[in-house]
């Protein structure tokens, strides 16, 4: 059993303030393998005002510094990647194979990006060349991290990074489900010797250390990654301080599948929903279907969900782990139950466990067919390795139907005709359109519209979140 009962504070591992431990559960086996602490309102003060005495400092640092320390971590991110893929896999139950080549991979990305991209900003400039106005951006001051168990590694990144990179100072809250890759980062960013203060962690639960962090006086930003519930209920203990709050939320994408598609365009539509056992909240969860191919298209997706394995974490090959927790299980199984009760056909999968694995929070790549838009498992995000497969007759009824959402975070579509496929990505309202499967570059802004949330993570965007802009005139 891993003790981590200690918090990262002002450069140093503490004790919490009191005792409130809480077993950390491998979602393979349903047994504990680590112990840590839920920290208090004198544990957030502690990590608060460490972070905020550092400020002044550290955002005096000049861009070349704060690119070294980087360089630093990554250099460290990459002697421990290994560390880090283990720790993954047993806190979320992703497949060891899966953490080492997305997960863990996703940490490193965002590290070497977001150096190029703090390499390239300016933080300083003129407005134009006649103009005696200056320009210049800073650091927005003490930052409230708080991230999700689904991606842990990749959603820290994308926070702690940028954080570094503009010259905050920061309170990192990873997920209680899934903390131990969240500690081990700590430990990395300890090696590196950024100053006391400058990064703090602290673990907790949303309505502990989330509502002590969303509503304190002396954090300035909050960026949340998670549920639209808790996103909302961020938004409201923010408001009193007027904080810039950044959220990227929940998400049901459509992914519309044309007749003029490529072969594969069904199968690794499948694929797509599966991994991460349907775990991502830009999943492109409901299926849409030109009717003229819709029987082909929903044998093909049975047959493909059949291929995919279902096993523990542990284990090395190309299979799915189980869900997080007992919680999202539960919540996932009714789903799928009421997917059955609403009229829904279940082409492949259902509730019971898989033949091979009665113990772990295991369940079967799913697919429903003949689903309409209304039902409750169109309308939710289920976040687990389900799919709803929709009939469509003319391309303006494909973007009707997947706009019909209080979602906008990933859209996808396949087709093989270029100007269809920018007409209708233009038509989707949501954060980012994929095109045939093609993937998003490293860099490039992720964010959803709507109830997905505001603010952009990654690259330049990434890190203009954490920077105030300031006009000086009469600048000569």
């Amino acid at each position: 059993m891993l003790d981590k009962r200690n918090f990262y504070i002002n450069g140093k591992w503490v004790k919490p303030s009191k005792s409130n431990d809480l077993e950390v559960i491998n979602p393979s086996n349903e047994e504990p393998f680590a112990i840590i602490s839920l920290g208090s309102k004198e544990d957030t003060n502690s990590a608060v005002n460490a972070a905020k005495q550092a400020f002044d400092k550290w955002k005096e640092t000049s861009k070349d510094e704060r690119i070294k320390l980087l360089e630093k971590l990554l250099t460290i991110y990459k002697k421990k990647s290994k560390e880090m893929s283990e720790a993954i896999s047993m806190e979320m139950g992703s497949p060891i194979d899966y953490s080492i080549s997305t997960h863990t991979v996703s940490g490193q990305s965002h590290l070497e990006d977001f150096i190029l991209r703090l390499k390239e900003f300016n933080f300083e400039e003129h407005f134009d060349t006649k103009s005696s106005n200056y320009i210049r951006h800073e650091p927005i001051g003490v930052c409230g991290l708080i991230t999700p168990w689904n991606w842990p590694i990749n959603q820290i990144a994308l926070k702690v990074v940028p954080a570094f990179a503009a010259g905050c100072t920061m309170v990192l809250k990873p997920s209680e489900i899934a903390p131990i890759s969240g500690m081990l980062f700590a430990e990395m960013i300890d090696e590196t010797g950024f100053p006391p203060g400058v990064f703090n962690l602290i673990n907790g639960d949303g309505a502990g250390v989330g509502t002590n962090i969303s509503g304190h006086p002396d954090i300035d930003m909050i960026s949340f990654t998670g549920s639209t519930r808790a996103g909302k209920l961020i938004s409201k203990n923010a408001a009193d301080t007027i904080k810039r709050v950044c959220l990227e939320l929940g998400g049901k994408g459509g992914n519309i599948v044309f007749a003029d598609s490529y072969p594969n365009a069904v199968r690794d539509g499948i694929r797509n929903v599966m991994s991460n056992s349907g775990q991502s909240c830009d999943a492109p969860t409901r299926m849409l279907v030109e009717k003229s191919i819709y029987e082909k298209a929903i044998k093909e997706a049975a047959d493909e969900a059949s291929k995919i394995k279902v096993d523990v974490a542990s284990k090395t090959g190309d299979h799915i782990g189980p869900v997080v927790s007992k919680v999202q299980y539960d919540k996932i199984i009714n789903l799928i139950k009421s997917g059955i009760d609403e009229g829904a056909t279940l082409a492949t999968g259902g509730p019971e466990l898989p033949n091979n694995l009665n113990k772990g929070y295991f369940i079967k790549p799913t697919i429903f067919t003949n689903v309409t838009n209304d039902m409750e498992i169109a309308k939710k995000e289920i976040f687990g390795p389900v799919l709803s497969i929709i009939p469509f007759e003319t391309e303006e009824e494909a973007i009707k139907i997947t706009n019909d959402t209080e979602y906008g975070l990933g859209n996808y579509l396949q087709t093989e005709d270029s100007e269809k496929a920018k007409r209708v990505a233009k038509k989707l309202r949501s954060g980012i359109v994929y095109i045939n499967g093609k993937a998003a570059d490293s860099g490039t802004p992720f964010g959803g519209y709507r109830q997905s949330g505001n603010g952009r993570e990654g690259g330049t965007w990434g890190l203009e979140e954490y920077l105030e802009v300031k006009t000086i005139t009469g600048w000569k």
